[in-house]
């Protein structure tokens, strides 16, 4: 695999988008070099810092061969960025990844945590009301990745995936469960043992404090 872009944002005004009118979902590629630190790419604007940015979802990573199935998809070729990926990535399926994994880009090392939940300010910036629905059926929803180790990047630096050896889920199991979280005990405890983001930590805490509360 390759890195195609690297992807940044500025704040922007967006309509029929989040309360707050403004996003920074309309990134565009870079040249040159750009650090990625433990918050991400220092330069990229993040609007809503209740469900987008920190630690654990510091980069956002979106695959070309996704990119090419929507651009089929629209007819329409789609630059890298479109969807707010900070890192567009050659042979990048996030469908096929899971929960823990790793991939080096340059000198950085990205853990996957948790895929993207496509919400209202997507389908403004594509322009289709109905767009959360059709992200959530075409089930490749790209990743959000913790920085383990911070590193400078850039387009043409090789990526090398790194399965996860400890217990996890799948990316598009925890897609999927997002629109059905009635799960059991055992289902909770497993996503708990593995390194999902923060975010989504703290939600599977307390479905099972509340389970376990019945």
């Amino acid at each position: 695999m390759k890195l195609i872009s690297v992807n940044i944002g500025k704040e922007q005004a967006i309509h029929n988008g989040k309360p707050s009118g403004k996003t920074g979902i309309h990134k565009q590629p870079v040249d040159g070099p750009v650090m990625l630190s433990r918050l991400g790419i220092s330069e990229d604007s993040v609007c809503d810092k209740k469900h987008h940015g920190g630690p654990d979802q510091a980069v956002y990573l979106y695959g070309e061969p996704d990119y090419a199935w929507w651009s089929g998809q629209l007819g329409d070729r789609l630059s890298p960025g479109t969807f707010g990926d900070n890192l567009t990535v050659e042979g990048l399926e996030s469908a096929r990844l899971q929960i823990g994994d790793s991939l080096r880009i340059g000198a950085a090392v990205l853990q996957v945590t948790a895929p993207r939940i496509p919400c209202g300010t997507l389908a403004a910036r594509m322009g289709d009301p109905q767009f959360v629905k059709r992200f959530r059926a075409a089930e490749r929803p790209g990743v959000y990745c913790r920085v383990l180790q911070e590193g400078i990047v850039q387009a043409g630096d090789p990526v090398t995936l790194e399965r996860f050896s400890g217990e996890t889920i799948s990316v598009l199991d925890m897609f999927r469960d997002f629109y059905d979280p009635d799960m059991d005990e055992n289902a909770l405890r497993r996503y708990l043992a593995a390194p999902i983001a923060g975010r989504a930590r703290v939600d599977k805490e307390e479905q099972l404090q509340k389970l376990l509360a019945q």
